[in-house]
């Protein structure tokens, strides 16, 4: 099949599909790192979760790729709560990350995740809807149970991935020699630090 002006031109966007039991959190910061260190200029977050000794997660951070600033993203609601509420103003601080990695026209924009909040309409949405609005390659992970929501945000500009790490390296190198801007590899750019 041979490729049209305007598909070559279209954003290289993948989501990893995941289930409950995948890590895909670690999946997509390992690749990220992975990816800095190679010297490719990455932007935008991925998740690290905070476990207590049992491995039970305690507190969500956000990592800015560009700065490898933690951003706090979760409220804890109590010892006997189990769960936890986003914090509004983590997340303001998490969507300037993704709006500093669009400006700074980086060769990747990651998104950590487009889930149950992006779903209905809040959370980082509009993130995702100015990164391909700006033609920038994106890559988050969606859970199975907002793969429709996904979709239907997203029509049939996305590649769906398994949660590997080959898959994922897969669809970057593919996406990697598409990708058109010069700009991406011009400006200087400091590996974030993740860990």
């Amino acid at each position: 099949m041979t490729q049209t002006n305007a598909e070559a031109d279209a954003p290289r966007i993948a989501a990893i599909l995941y289930r409950a039991d995948d890590d895909v959190d670690s999946l997509l910061a390992d690749f990220a790192v992975a990816r800095l260190r190679a010297g490719d200029r990455l932007g935008g977050i991925v998740q690290r979760n905070i476990k207590d000794a049992s491995g039970r997660r305690i507190d969500m951070q956000l990592i800015d790729l560009m700065t490898g600033q933690a951003i706090g993203i979760s409220q804890t609601l109590g010892g006997s709560a189990g769960s936890c509420k986003l914090d509004a103003a983590g997340l303001a601080e998490s969507a300037q990350a993704v709006t500093r990695a669009i400006a700074g026209g980086v060769a990747l924009v990651v998104i950590n995740k487009f889930s149950k909040q992006e779903a209905t309409g809040r959370g980082l949405r509009s993130e995702f809807a100015d990164t391909i609005v700006a033609g920038r390659p994106l890559l988050t992970a969606v859970p199975e149970k907002c793969a429709e929501a996904w979709r239907d945000f997203i029509g049939d500009q996305a590649t769906e991935l398994p949660c590997t790490r080959d898959a994922v390296e897969a669809w970057w190198r593919d996406a990697a020699a598409h990708e058109s801007d010069p700009r991406a590899n011009e400006r200087e750019h400091r590996p974030a630090t993740i860990g």
